[in-house]
């Protein structure tokens, strides 16, 4: 078994169990499938403790059993962690948002854009742990491009634009019965990359 390319950290139980620098250490280990004594002897750090830490990590389901192999007359547990970790943004928030006021904010709007991409994160990162566990595939689509814009006003047109052409798509894909998805159309202003250097 290979590690999971995501995990999602939903509870600040887990969350704390996946930041502390011991545990951090060992998740980082642990892309690659190992018992508590492979990890010991690698950590250089004693193989009780190393132990410990595991039990909780896996009690947590931030960690999975990858397999089992004799070893010199016992069995060794293998585990594996996944490849990185989504923090459920909702975690840092005082208080959940309220719907209503979400879908009255103007569509330009900042805090809108953060909370739907939030809702977004938890959400996919939920359906697809649920995927994996079925051992199903989880159908996603994701469209990007670069448009810049000489005006405030060509933006407004854009924002139309894009409002018009995804009206006609939810009409034309509206059938009485099926699998629902949701499509976000977002735009942001781009962070600058670095150019890519030539050899």
């Amino acid at each position: 078994m290979t590690a999971r390319p995501s995990a999602l950290l939903d509870t600040l139980d887990a969350a704390h169990l996946a930041l502390a620098p011991i545990r951090r250490r060992i998740l980082a280990a642990l892309v690659e499938p190992a018992s508590a004594a492979g990890l010991a002897e690698q950590l250089d750090m004693p193989r009780q403790k190393i132990g410990y830490h595991l039990r909780a990590l896996e009690d947590a389901g931030l960690v999975q059993l990858a397999g089992e192999r004799k070893k010199r007359g016992f069995t060794e547990r293998l585990f594996v962690a996944a490849e990185r970790y989504v923090l459920d943004p909702a975690l840092l928030q005082a208080a959940p948002p309220d719907p209503d006021a979400i879908e009255a904010q103007d569509r330009h709007a900042v805090d809108h854009l953060v909370s739907t991409a939030s809702a977004m994160v938890r959400d996919v990162a939920r359906m697809r742990e649920a995927a994996a566990a079925q051992g199903a595939r989880l159908l996603t689509l994701t469209v990007e491009a670069d448009v810049a814009f000489a005006t405030p006003a060509d933006f407004d047109a854009f924002s139309n634009d894009v409002a018009e052409a995804v009206a006609v798509l939810a009409r034309k894909y509206a059938a009485p019965s099926g699998r629902r998805y949701r499509l976000t159309a977002a735009a942001h202003p781009a962070v600058a990359r670095p150019a890519p250097t030539r050899n």
